[in-house]
């Protein structure tokens, strides 16, 4: 929102100088983005100093000057004044200025042959004087020190730019702004003056609002002016417009974009002859077109607020008008509109036809529903004013009352929720000054809230209202007592960081990417869930919430791949989603690998990312959040988008439901169709929401380490058993029958075909075998070798192979 001072001071009856208010601004909640002047015309126009001047070599007349305009390097300008000499002070125009007198913009040009940079501008050329025999000459006690200076003084007020949030409509106009300033005792609120303007009869045109489902207009006003002049606008209200970087248009435009920016109170003019019979206000209808202001056509869909006539649309409510019936030089009769938009009725449809403007800006916000007489009274005594034309009277056709909401505010929250009191008595003047109807009683207060004031909806809005008023310096700062402060994470939370720092200790690094992906990515990995579009999404590749974690990871992966990195590791936390309801998500920590392990390793051959390396990372994960391995189960179940013969799943416990984690190779046709090119790519996901919660504390864990000093000894077997045995099942086996003696049970080959029936198949383990009370004796040995053994066929119906 831009404004003067002086246009401040038209509401605003205060003593205070200009940046004392531009504090006071910023202290009530208004930031304040610049005061400065705005850029003009003649600031182009800069003191300079020819360094060199030499003859045109194809030009007799012509002089090429080096000229220093206050930069690292002089610019050459071809001159053909007689007094272009070295030395002299003089005005230059550089490419883009406007010459004052003949209003020519200047470009960069070739002359005979050189190019020419600007020119050297006469006195007459800068309307100074009507001296044109020479370029100016400067006098050098005033102009030594100013060189690369603007020669023009800028004599226009400085602007106030602020920065007004969305919850603040009421302050995208000056007055405003000015209340609000008043409040905070930075002055006294000018009332408006309501001159009785004189009104001649009813409006002849007939306005209705239909009654229809969506409906986006609740209150159109509209007064009738006929017999008016259109002209260009008087000095002071061109003042006003082009000191807010506007340009000013005619007469009626320019009244009607003042009460705007004055009341924020928008307001339209329709050349009244130009209106077949009657305004009728209602939905568009889908594939109605219509041209707008902006000399585009548009295609509106269903239930967009149009304001028409019997021959069609006239323009889209609150949003834009359009050519049919705007006015021109030559309009003698105006229908003058001032009405109240519903602001999801103007987002949806401005949204939808990518239309920005500024009356748009402030009724999607929300606009004062009861400004409506307001706005006309003003707008209509100043077109009467300046072009003429007599007055009807206002006809105001309403769907809505929209009456005053009410709050009681408890007087004790304020200082509750700030820690400081202010007098009651204070606190209703504050609110008074805002627009507030107060009613005090012995505790609280009844109130009226102002209809310029959306945002106001409970009692914690008042708070707000009266300390930003008051001054947020009030409140003081406490340091919390250190003996009192407490963890502040929830054991889920603190899961949450352990398991990221868990993952990115492995080598993966993390991405954060959106909650949404593209629907064909998606789909790849969605598995049986139901596909979530969103309505409105950002970008037509980001039109659904994810199903996977791996739909955007696989993508980066891809863009990553394809700039030629290599060797890549990407880990992703967060939600994904099952169905469109609150609270149908879970929390997955997911991890994708490519490319090769020990590449260009001299020590190690280099070899493609397999299943074992996630199973490893995803089960070393989950044993360092603190949960007992030996529990662990796999099975080789894995969703659709794994390889179905190269991936597994995990559970806590043999008898979970739900298992934690999946791993393995990531489907060969998905990586087909992505054209992901690398030479393996595998995954895991862990499930936060099926981790069970364990008593261990994550900050606590130390790595639990038992040594023996006595000697281990190494076993291998190899057990014959049926296809269908896992190995899984082998271990736990062994690992049951003596756990003070056995170590460690490794997998080391599993053997199909020649010597081995066609329905079994070879299992090899290696078993470590230590004591940590004494060093084993062959007997020992003999005896834990046989249990084995024994165990093993009698509980898997396994035969030892010989």
């Amino acid at each position: 929102m831009k404004f003067t001072i002086g246009w401040l001071k038209e509401h605003l009856d205060t003593q205070i100088q200009d940046n004392g208010l531009i504090k006071k601004l910023t202290d009530i909640g208004l930031e304040v983005e610049s005061y400065e002047y705005l850029n003009s015309d003649l600031d182009n126009f800069k003191v300079a100093k020819i360094i060199n001047a030499e003859q045109h070599p194809n030009a007799d007349r012509l002089r090429i000057c080096d000229v220093d305009i206050g930069q690292e390097n002089t610019v050459k300008v071809v001159c053909g004044a007689l007094n272009a000499k070295k030395d002299l002070l003089t005005v230059y125009a550089g490419p883009g200025s406007i010459i004052p007198k003949n209003k020519m913009k200047l470009t960069v040009s070739k002359i005979r042959g050189v190019t020419s940079y600007g020119m050297l501008c006469s006195e007459s050329e800068l309307n100074l004087s009507d001296e044109s025999e020479g370029i100016t000459e400067l006098k050098t006690t005033k102009y030594s020190d100013k060189i690369g200076k603007n020669f023009f003084k800028n004599k226009s007020e400085k602007v106030v730019d602020l920065s007004v949030t969305p919850n603040r409509p009421d302050c995208l106009g000056v007055r405003g702004i000015a209340r609000d300033l008043a409040a905070a005792g930075a002055g006294k609120l000018k009332n408006i003056s309501n001159k009785n303007i004189k009104k001649n009869g009813s409006q002849t045109i007939k306005v209705s609002i239909t009654k229809e489902k969506n409906q986006g207009c609740t209150v159109f006003g509209s007064c009738l002016i006929t017999g008016v002049t259109n002209k260009e606008s008087p000095k002071w209200l061109k003042e006003k417009i082009i000191s807010l970087g506007q340009k000013p248009i005619s007469a009626i435009v320019d009244i009607t974009n003042y009460v705007m920016l004055d009341l924020n109170r928008p307001l339209h003019a329709y050349d009244a002859d130009k209106i077949d019979k009657e305004i009728i206000v209602r939905n568009s209808k889908k594939n109605e077109t219509f041209e707008a202001l902006d000399n585009k056509e548009y295609k509106l869909g269903d239930d967009m607020c149009v304001i028409s006539d019997k021959s069609g649309v006239l323009g889209l409510g609150g949003v834009i008008g359009g050519m049919r019936s705007g006015t021109e030089i030559n309009t003698k009769n105006i229908l003058l509109e001032s009405a109240y938009f519903i602001p999801r009725s103007i987002r949806k449809t401005s949204k939808l036809l990518n239309i920005d403007t500024d009356a748009k800006f402030r009724f999607e916000r929300g606009i004062d529903p009861r400004s409506i007489e307001l706005g006309l009274t003003k707008a209509a005594e100043l077109i009467s004013g300046i072009c003429g034309g007599k007055i009807s009277n206002f006809d105001i056709q309403k769907t809505d009352k929209h009456e005053k909401n009410k709050i009681k505010f408890k007087i004790s929250l304020f200082e509750k929720i700030t820690g400081f009191k202010v007098d009651v008595n204070e606190i209703v003047k504050i609110l008074t000054d805002l627009g507030f109807e107060v009613s005090k009683n012995k505790l609280e207060l009844d109130l009226k809230i102002p209809t310029w004031r959306p945002d106001i909806i409970q009692p914690i809005d008042i708070v707000e209202e009266i300390v930003r008023i008051k001054g947020y310096n009030n409140i003081e700062t406490l340091e919390p007592e250190k003996t009192k402060i407490k963890d502040t994470l929830n054991k889920q939370q603190k899961l949450f960081h352990f398991l990221q720092r868990s993952v990115a200790s492995k080598g993966y690094f993390e991405t954060v990417t959106w909650s949404f992906t593209d629907s064909k990515i998606n789909n790849l990995f969605k598995e049986n869930l139901k596909e979530i579009k969103i309505v409105n999404p950002i970008s037509s590749d980001l039109n659904v919430l994810r199903n996977s974690i791996f739909t955007n990871l696989t993508f980066y992966l891809k863009k990553n791949l394809d700039r030629g990195f290599k060797d890549i590791s990407l880990f992703e936390i967060g939600p994904i989603f099952k169905n469109s309801k609150p609270g149908e998500q879970l929390t997955v920590i997911g991890a994708i690998k490519s490319g090769k392990v020990s590449r260009l390793n001299w020590n190690e051959k280099e070899r493609p990312v397999d299943v074992f390396d996630v199973k490893k990372d995803v089960i070393q994960t989950l044993v360092e959040a603190g949960y007992e391995r030996k529990s662990f189960f796999i099975r080789d179940k894995s969703p659709s988008y794994y390889h179905p013969g190269k991936a597994g799943s995990v559970y806590l416990d043999k008898d979970d439901i739900e298992p934690v984690a999946y791993f393995g190779d990531i489907h060969p046709n998905i990586v087909k169709k992505l054209d992901i090119k690398t030479e393996g790519l595998v995954g895991f996901e862990i499930y936060l929401d099926h981790l069970k919660e364990n008593k261990i504390k994550l900050k606590d864990q130390k790595p639990n380490f038992e040594y023996s000093d006595y000697q281990k000894s190494e076993r291998d077997f190899a057990f014959i058993v049926d296809k269908s045995f896992k190995a899984q099942d082998l271990i736990e086996i062994i690992s049951s029958i003596d756990q003070n003696l056995i170590r460690s049970i490794k997998i080391f080959d599993i053997y199909e075909g020649e010597n081995i029936p066609n329905d079994k198949k070879s299992i090899a383990i290696n078993v470590i075998i230590q004591s940590s009370e004494k060093t084993l004796e062959e007997s020992d040995l003999e005896k834990i070798n046989k249990l084995i053994i024994s165990t093993v066929e009698t509980k898997s119906g396994a035969k030892i192979r010989s």
